[in-house]
């Protein structure tokens, strides 16, 4: 069996027979190395000099995790709850479920839509946003699952279609510049309209998971949710003024010096000088919010490490080739294989934008071989990187859900999260991309 497939089959596996992802991929990285051939101490000298690729990521999680404490406590996020919650007490019953639900839905959508384009700041809204609104989910029985999937459309969708934000690093610094390096003639090619199709996709995805699958109530122990509340939370028009001016002094940071760490340390400072948050209660509050987004970071450093074992098998580029066998002179089976690799790559090392050159040199020349068109290579390579984000134990579009949603221990990863989000979004991009790469 080739290594690259068996080590993220284990890594899946385990995770969903509810072993710890960090665990599930230790396991699965010493698997895959092993099975490669590679010597115990090659696989794991392999996964250890991968791991410093996940250090950047998981410090600035941790600083965006005291960020998010510190704006807990100025209560802004508790004031949206609040009025969030008086919303319900004004409308009768029926109303309510379906009003204020919907409204949630519109709010959480457009907030994880504006984190990847307009103010890139990925899923570090979530702690900040989500954990305050808890109860008031509750209240209206709304089924986490739902959220999770809101949520993953929103950090997914548009990196995925619009080259602003993340989406220009991902659209024009990665996908359109690793396949115009292997021979394809980029001059004029509208990224957006190759990959409409496969967004319309994620649409559907979001679609049916708030008309269908989790419309109905589910409910939560809301006792859990009080005990996680915090008590001490007093709000003013100061404090939450001041709760904006440190937002947008970290977004302006961030942006103007290119770091997450730092804008994140530039408002949490805000909040320590404006007195919001006391000096005195600054060293606890910083290590509480690295706490809270501390899991995120392992898994990510992890992930890293994993995904270094992969490349140094050299199974990947065996495993593509041994899909070429298959195709023959068949368009739709290359498309079709070249997706299913894509998704199992991503699924394995939980990140679309280190799929993509990963794959782009061993796809473009096989897409043009068998006469796909410019366009639809981009479609086919895009999508192909973008499969596995969701519905990827270690993918931050997975792993962010569920940091905000799980606060209270209500709320499991792979089961509520992870395979939710991949059954209405991979499916869905599988066959809308299959599509695009078909008819481009």
């Amino acid at each position: 069996m080739n290594a690259v497939v068996a080590a993220v089959t284990i890594m899946l596996a385990l995770s969903l027979c509810r072993i710890h992802v960090v665990v599930a991929l230790i396991i699965g990285a010493i698997a895959g190395g092993l099975i490669a051939g590679m010597s115990l101490d090659a696989t794991i000298n392999a996964f250890n000099s991968g791991l410093g690729g996940g250090a950047t990521v998981a410090l600035s999680y941790a600083t965006l995790g005291a960020f998010a404490v510190a704006i807990g406590k100025s209560g802004l996020a508790h004031a949206l709850a609040d009025k969030t919650l008086g919303m319900i007490g004004k409308q009768s019953e029926g109303s309510a479920v379906t009003g204020v639900r919907f409204l949630i839905i519109g709010m959480l959508v457009a907030i994880a839509l504006s984190s990847q384009n307009i103010l890139p700041i990925h899923i570090a809204f979530i702690p900040l946003v989500v954990p305050p609104l808890l109860y008031v989910m509750a209240k209206l029985k709304m089924d986490r699952r739902l959220v999770a999937c809101v949520l993953t459309f929103g950090l997914i969708t548009p990196y995925m279609f619009l080259p602003i934000g993340f989406g220009g690093i991902y659209l024009n610094e990665i996908l359109m510049a690793k396949i115009a390096v292997n021979g394809v003639d980029t001059h004029g090619l509208g990224v957006m309209k190759a990959m409409a199709l496969p967004a319309l996709g994620m649409l559907c995805g979001l679609l049916v998971a708030v008309f269908f699958s989790y419309r109905g109530d589910r409910q939560y122990n809301m006792e859990a949710i009080t005990r996680t509340e915090r008590v001490d939370v007093s709000y003013n028009s100061r404090t939450l003024v001041m709760a904006l001016v440190a937002i947008a002094v970290s977004f302006i940071v961030q942006l103007w010096l290119n770091s997450m760490i730092l804008g994140a340390l530039a408002g949490f400072l805000l909040f320590n000088l404006s007195g919001v948050v006391k000096w005195k209660e600054a060293d606890d509050l910083f290590t509480e919010g690295m706490k809270m987004l501390a899991m995120i970071g392992f898994i990510m450093i992890a992930a890293s490490g994993f995904a270094e074992v992969m490349r140094q098998t050299g199974e990947i580029t065996t495993l593509v080739q041994s899909s070429v066998e298959l195709i023959g002179n068949s368009k739709a089976m290359a498309a079709l294989l070249m997706l299913l690799v894509g998704l199992l790559i991503t699924l394995g090392i939980g990140s679309s934008f280190s799929t993509i050159p990963i794959i782009a040199a061993l796809y473009v020349p096989l897409a043009l071989q068998m006469g796909f068109s410019p366009l639809a290579i981009v479609a086919l390579v895009g999508t192909a990187g973008a499969l596995g984000d969701a519905g990827s134990p270690a993918s931050d579009s997975t792993l962010g859900p569920t940091a905000g949603l799980n606060v209270d221990g209500q709320h499991n990863h792979i089961w509520d999260t992870v395979v939710p989000t991949f059954l209405h979004y991979n499916l869905p991009l599988l066959g809308f991309g299959w599509v695009a790469a078909m008819i481009l």
